[in-house]
């Protein structure tokens, strides 16, 4: 890890500042993508005079004192793929009925096909499970997609079964009529955190990147998340905070981006600036709804995966 420092020369967004200033500190000839100044920004490397800034539009005044913290191997680093190979089976399961199926998917398994190349991912699960329950069928089984879960997170995921239930399932995700509860294990700071505590913010994305992050000037889309610390704990040496996470809203990347924002980053979310593991400790761990059809209350729960 290293640490560079320069003197802003002019008024302009951070990342473009970062733009024009890092290559000479690799040569001058070494490309610096705009995802990977991004990524610097929102991970909580980048100071100004002296202030954590995660925000890539920030706008830096002529004069200030930036400082950039970061290890080349990594920022030069191009992940790749170590999607799991996973097929659905009953364990897996956590409700199912004419209506609804519900499944516990494991980190590192994609929510839904993607559009760069063929990829395993639990939609194309669900459906061969349904297929194999009912091998008679002509047609492809359907299954809907009502929310998503990122790539690295595991946990509580929701598919309808018929397209009849789909507009009041999307009625109460959008209404505030599906509670979510999350776990995760995060960084502990310097300060402790309250008990219990709140993250509102506006939450949109950077560019063309795919990345997500707080943004400025009244852009993206409002986001609350409730936590509540639950306790301490150890993992690979680190002191870590064992946290419950209640999302309001449902942005992108939000929890991670509400923790990170706070100091807390999640363990194993090196995008936001948390320490590297095994996996990204966030699991979605229950969802509660009125069913579709009978109106009673549902609440299915995923227990945490070993080593959580």
């Amino acid at each position: 890890m290293e640490t560079i420092f320069f003197v802003a020369d002019e008024t302009s967004r951070l990342d473009d500042l970062l733009r024009k200033k890092l290559p000479p500190y690799f040569g001058g000839d070494v490309p610096v993508s705009n995802s990977k100044i991004r990524r610097l920004i929102v991970a909580g490397a980048v100071f100004s005079d002296g202030v954590q800034r995660r925000i890539p539009a920030y706008t830096v005044k002529k004069g200030s004192r930036i400082e950039v913290k970061i290890d080349r191997g990594k920022f030069f680093y191009e992940k790749q793929n170590d999607d799991i190979s996973f097929e659905l089976s009953k364990q897996s399961i956590l409700y199912e009925d004419d209506f609804l199926i519900i499944v516990d998917k494991p980190a590192f398994f994609l929510t839904e096909p993607t559009i760069a190349g063929k990829r395993d991912n639990m939609h194309d699960a669900v459906i061969a499970w349904l297929w194999k329950k009912n091998p008679s069928l002509r047609n492809k089984p359907y299954a809907g997609i009502m929310h998503r879960l990122d790539r690295t997170t595991s946990g509580v995921l929701l598919f309808t079964k018929q397209r009849s239930v789909n507009a009041r399932i999307h009625e109460l995700f959008e209404n505030g009529g599906v509670r979510k509860i999350y776990r995760a294990l995060a960084a502990k700071p310097f300060a402790p955190p309250e008990a219990y505590f709140s993250v509102e913010s506006r939450i949109g994305k950077l560019g063309g990147s795919g990345m997500w992050g707080e943004v400025a000037d009244g852009r993206g889309r409002f986001a609350r998340t409730d936590f509540t610390v639950l306790g301490e704990c150890t993992r690979d040496g680190k002191k870590l905070l064992r946290i419950e996470a209640r999302p309001i809203t449902g942005r992108t990347h939000q929890i991670r981006i509400h923790l990170a924002s706070s100091g807390m980053p999640i363990f194993g979310d090196e995008r936001y600036g948390g320490e590297k593991a095994e996996r990204l400790f966030l699991h979605a761990y229950s969802i509660s709804f009125a069913h579709p059809v009978s109106g009673d209350m549902l609440t299915v729960c995923a227990k945490l995966p070993e080593g959580f």
